[in-house]
């Protein structure tokens, strides 16, 4: 008789399949037996802030995403931008902005960097961004939606993950340095 006709004749003989669940469990419980399980206060935010924006441009969704995403015409933007024109921004380097997903940007001279996540042609563009006074290795993700609208573009735009108490300042900057130079440009 053979092992197999042998264990299918004595039910309390064990099969494959329990030895190795055995083996898995006995594996388990010796790590969570040996698991230090570390509690740390605090360890979920319930006050981070983000910012939600949403903006019509009287242009189409491929307009709006190519002035995003083409450093050239980006230049056209940030020179129309509140932080250039009142001189706290000088452009000392030009707008760099890859156009392929995990490729870098860097616009306003260096002050804003980072890197495209994920980029749908004329419908969606998520950047890891950071201004370059954060700390080393502190990213934010930006999302931008385009959708079709009426009058253009609707560009609803998200902001999260960025430095506690800086969102009034980054909300400002999003409409002075962004929607409403783009919107003069995109008129142009």
């Amino acid at each position: 008789m053979t092992n197999r006709e042998k264990a299918s004749t004595d039910s309390t003989a064990p099969t494959r399949r329990d030895v190795i669940a055995g083996v898995s469990m006995a594996s388990l419980a010796f790590l969570s037996r040996n698991a230090v399980a570390v509690s740390v206060p605090n360890e979920i935010s319930r006050s981070a802030e983000s910012i939600h924006q949403e903006v019509i441009l009287k242009a189409n969704p491929a307009r709006v995403y190519d002035a995003l995403t083409d450093a050239h015409k980006f230049q056209q933007v940030m020179l129309l931008s509140a932080a250039v024109k009142s001189g706290a921004e000088h452009l000392t380097t030009p707008a760099e902005i890859s156009r392929e997903a995990g490729g870098t940007f860097t616009l306003f001279g260096g002050h804003i960097s980072g890197r495209n996540i994920e980029l749908i042609p004329n419908e969606r563009i998520v950047q890891a961004w950071r201004a370059a006074n954060w700390g080393i290795g502190i990213y934010s993700i930006a999302r931008f939606e385009l959708a079709k609208d009426r009058a253009g573009t609707r560009l609803v735009f998200d902001h999260t993950g960025f430095p506690v108490g800086k969102a009034a300042h980054l909300a400002a900057g999003w409409r002075g340095n962004y929607w409403e130079p783009l919107a003069k440009f995109l008129a142009g």
